[in-house]
């Protein structure tokens, strides 16, 4: 059996640069929850080893970084156990959390390889990563309202730090963004051809490592900085349509949101299809999405992490999340029968209780 987590240290001088690939391309490198322990084991060892000087995550294959999280099984694990606790389901997302946690703190250099489709559980990994390389054929989204889930693995708190609006608005509409657009709003730090990817390590393997991380982050810098792309990047999608995106997002009131991007009529194909993701997505993930992403504007990100955990088990522990991947992923039939018709009819206590921490639900057990 291939393992689904390819684990490399390449030498570097007297040190060595780990090397973390997602090796599963028939299912575009999605999580599952061993592939998490595995990145997360390697990472704990790697950051008390001081021979590893920098990590570099990449996926295999031409498609995709990283699809996201194994949603299938997730839905699987809602199933057998409606109501909850969902046992697979939630556990999984308790170590997504902790490995994304153990990302965003690292001390030590990690690198992320983010070509193709970079998708949920992926973008946790990249937007955790100090440097997130992006190229000709990224495709990012953040498409969990057409399955009742959220942008969750750390959402919050990237999506908030973007310019403008764009964040809610990614998080709405479903909408998909290329590497300029990255660039933009600050998920991508370069970019590059990804034919350029073995010659960006093979370049790393080359530099006068030291045991100084402050040091060894100045020279993934320079050469990171240094890289030139062959390449033109695509065109941007989100600047110049920042404008409309603010004007569509603006305010506390999501229904008056909503009825902004309803009544749009313009001929614009990509603020089109931002249009029809918001309103095929599920009107009560759409309450919890805007509701999630307004209450942690200000949050530490292990507030955002605690957050997302609560929100995230008591979704499984609801029948919208399975009725969107079935309708989506499973039959295919793209007619989920939402809990709710519109956000008229969606309850305030009904979203009111995702936010209360369930019963029997997993420690997050972020490090001290």
């Amino acid at each position: 059996m291939t393992d689904s987590v390819l684990v490399a240290e390449h030498p570097a001088g007297d040190r060595v640069i780990g090397q973390l690939t997602l090796n599963v391309e028939k299912t575009l490198n999605s999580l599952t929850r061993d592939m998490v322990e595995v990145i997360t084991d390697h990472l704990e060892v790697w950051a008390e080893d001081d021979k590893v000087v920098a990590v570099f995550i990449d996926g295999a294959g031409e498609k995709a970084f990283c699809a996201g999280g194994d949603v299938q099984a997730l839905r699987n694990s809602c199933i057998e156990t409606p109501g909850g606790p969902c046992d697979y389901a939630e556990h999984f997302f308790a170590r997504e959390y902790r490995m994304n946690y153990l990302l965003h703190t690292y001390t030590k250099p990690l690198i992320c390889w983010g070509h193709g489709v970079v998708m949920g559980g992926g973008l946790g990994i990249l937007a955790g990563c100090r440097y997130r390389v992006v190229s000709e054929r990224t495709r990012i989204g953040m498409p969990e309202i057409t399955i009742a889930l959220f942008p969750d693995v750390g959402g919050s708190w990237f999506l908030n730090r973007m310019p403008g609006q764009v964040g809610r608005f990614l998080a709405l509409t479903s909408s998909h963004i290329n590497a300029t657009d990255a660039l933009y709003c600050g998920l991508g730090t370069k970019f590059l051809a990804n034919e350029q990817k073995a010659d960006l390590l093979a370049d790393l393997t080359t530099q006068a490592w030291s045991g100084n991380t402050t040091a060894n982050h100045e020279l993934v810098g320079a050469v990171l900085a240094d890289g030139v792309a062959g390449i033109e990047q695509p065109d941007a999608q989100i600047e110049p349509h920042i404008d409309t995106i603010n004007e569509w997002m603006a305010g506390d009131d999501l229904a008056a949101i909503h009825a902004r991007v309803m009544s749009w009529q313009g001929e614009d194909n990509w603020l089109g299809k931002a249009r029809d993701g918001f309103a095929h997505g599920s009107p009560l993930a759409a309450s919890w999405i805007f509701r999630q992403l307004n209450q942690t504007r200000e949050a530490t990100l292990e507030a955002i992490f605690e957050s997302e955990l609560i929100l995230g088990c008591n979704i499984m522990r609801h029948p919208e999340f399975a009725e969107g991947v079935r309708a989506l992923l499973v039959d295919k039939d793209r007619s989920p029968a939402w809990a709710y018709p519109n956000l008229a009819s969606v309850p305030a206590d009904i979203v009111d209780s995702f936010f209360t921490a369930p019963a029997e639900m997993p420690e997050l057990g972020l490090p001290e």
